[in-house]
């Protein structure tokens, strides 16, 4: 009787070289869902807070003295209100009439800028929002969600108000209800 010996082949392991760039991916994605977990907790920006230029892209017909984008740093030295909205958002229907009247109110100063970032919408339901409000102060699509991330907003309608010098002044989450309690805010900022 002879004896079989099985000798099992040799198992090569996955190489060094892969060990290392599989370990540094998994470490890499580790650290940016850690970031996002953090920022999430942060909430919104808090006021006192120094607000980093951006660019929003605005609708046709919603221009701001013709130009078709702006930038929140060709505000500097007015306050800047801005408006987070969605037509989706019935919240956000019930401010938009108070939102219009308050840029009806200021817009003659030339020391308010209004601007509405819609969120997470599509161009032809936000037309008919704006249409139907009556809205015609300068608006624009959030494009990948960048200013609204950047802002940390949790939902739609949120507002805010950002003095002359770019700080963050206050904040307002959920719809106002009248225009006082817009001018509650706006008009100690320009007594500043």
């Amino acid at each position: 009787m002879t004896e079989s010996t099985n000798i099992a082949p040799a198992r090569k392991g996955v190489p060094l070289w892969a060990q290392v760039i599989i370990w540094a991916f998994l470490a890499g994605l580790l650290v940016i869902v850690a970031m996002g977990l953090n920022r999430a907790q942060q909430g919104t920006i808090q006021p006192g807070h120094a607000v980093d230029d951006f660019t929003l892209p605005l609708f046709s017909g919603y221009e701001y003295q013709g130009a078709g984008e702006v930038k929140l740093s060709d505000f500097r030295g007015k306050v800047v209100v801005i408006n987070f909205w969605a037509s989706w958002c019935k919240p956000c229907e019930q401010e938009a009439a108070e939102l219009q009247r308050a840029w009806e109110l200021y817009e003659p100063t030339g020391k308010v800028i209004f601007l509405g970032v819609d969120y997470v919408d599509t161009e032809p339901e936000a037309r008919v929002y704006l249409k139907k409000f009556g809205i015609t102060f300068p608006n624009g699509p959030d494009l990948a969600t960048r200013i609204s991330q950047y802002f940390r907003i949790k939902g739609v309608p949120e507002t805010y108000f950002i003095d002359r010098e770019g700080v963050l002044h206050y904040v307002q989450v959920g719809p106002f209800t009248s225009l006082q309690q817009i001018q509650d805010i706006l008009d100690p900022m320009l007594a500043e």
